[in-house]
This record gives structure tokens, sequence and C-alpha cells, in this order.
């Protein structure tokens, strides 16, 4: 059932629907990382600079030395800050078009079904910030856990197959079912919605095509959940 279901988001990836949604989030993404370049060179150069600055000098007794390396100190935090803002703000532009996604999986691979309903602007924007926060904080995880061997992985693996299976696929059965049964069905089918969920981690740790993580999990729940559903009548 899982593997069926990645197996045919894989597919619907390639779909130019998919293409149309992912080139749009991707030039969303571009601006807000631009925007966001703006935002921390304008704050390191206003806040930090200046202290790094002095306190090199001090140990340095000013020499000409300390300037290039802060320059080359400054460029590679700042490249760093904007690599891992690429996923968070992916995920977070990408939520507004999940609806895009699931209805075009519906309509295309299940065209006899009843079409879900698409999300309240509201609910769209709560379920993009979750979103957000949720690859922020395996992200973070994986920062924090890099010096320890194995646990690094398994912590990023269990943290984020539990979270993003868990809102995913809130997210593909609300297009049919109210909050609390949505909820319900996720609990009475917990197992496979966390397997299900490691699979997207295991997608989301592969760079740059980590940029698909919110298309491909959306999809993929999309199928997960039409497979729940006829499995329990």
């Amino acid at each position: 059932m899982i593997f069926d279901a990645a197996r045919a988001a894989l597919a619907n990836l390639f779909t130019p629907a998919f293409r149309s949604v992912f080139l749009k989030t991707l030039g969303i993404t571009l601006l807000g990382l631009a925007a966001a370049w703006v935002v921390l060179k304008r704050l390191f150069d206003a806040l930090l600079l200046p202290r790094v600055d002095l306190w090199l000098q001090g140990l340095s007794g000013g020499l000409g030395w300390v300037d290039v390396l802060l320059g080359l100190a400054a460029g590679l935090g700042l490249a760093l800050a904007a690599a891992l803002l690429i996923g968070p703000v992916t995920a977070l532009v990408a939520g507004l078009f999940l609806d895009d996604i699931a209805e075009t999986v519906e309509r295309n691979d299940y065209p006899r079904d009843t079409p879900g309903r698409a999300l309240p602007l509201g609910r769209s924007i709560v379920l993009s910030l979750k979103f957000f926060g949720i690859v922020i904080l395996g992200n973070l995880f994986a920062l924090l856990l890099l010096l320890i061997p194995v646990v690094n992985v398994a912590a990023f693996f269990v943290v984020n197959g539990y979270l993003l299976g868990r809102e995913f696929f809130e997210f593909a059965a609300l297009r049919f079912r109210p909050e609390a049964e949505a909820r319900a069905l996720r609990r009475q089918n917990a197992g496979t919605v966390f397997m299900a969920g490691l699979v997207v981690a295991a997608f989301m740790a592969i760079p740059l095509v980590n940029l698909l993580t919110p298309l491909f999990a959306a999809a993929m729940m999309v199928h997960l959940h039409k497979a729940v559903t006829r499995t329990a009548r």
C-alpha cells in the first residue's frame, strides 16, 4: 500500500500539471529566498558585523587580514543560512498549492470518485505554516545531532516521519471528511501513516530533490488516503 502510493506519487511528479505547480512554487520560493538574503545581510551588517570586527581587531592588534577573514566568514554564514532556508520556504509556499496538487491527482487517477473539497483559505494558510515549522524543526534537529553518529540519522527520520506523515495524511483526509474524523482515521492507521512519513522524510533528505517534497508528500498521501478508505469499506 505504502510503496504503491509512493510509486504513484513519483509518476505524478512528471506530469505537466505538477510541473506547472512546481514552477510557480519555485518562482515564489526564489523571490522569498532573495528577500530573506537581503534581510539577513542587513541584520548582519547592522548588528553583528561591528561587534565581531572590534573583537577580532582586539585579538589581532588591528591587522589587515581580519577584514578578509571576516568577509569570508560572513559570506559562508549567509550562504549556509540561505541553504537551510530553501526547504522551509519551499514548504511554506507549496502549502498554498496543496489543493491544486490533490485535485490534479484525484482528477487524473480517480476520475470516477467524488472529488474532494478544497480547504478554506484560512485553513490552507495554517497548514502552510505548520509545514514550514515541521521542515524548520527537521533541519534544526539534524544540525543539532550532526556530531552524534547513527542517532542523528535515526532522530531525523523518526521526527520527520511522524510529523510529515501526520500533517500530510490529515490534509488529504480533510478534503473528504470533518477534522475530527480525519484525525480519527489517521490514528486508526497510525503505523501505516508513520511508515509513509518515513518515505517522505527519505525524499526530503535528498539535496535539491527535497524542493519537490511538498508536492510528492501531498500526492502520496492522496493515494494512501484512497487506499486506506477502500480497505476500511
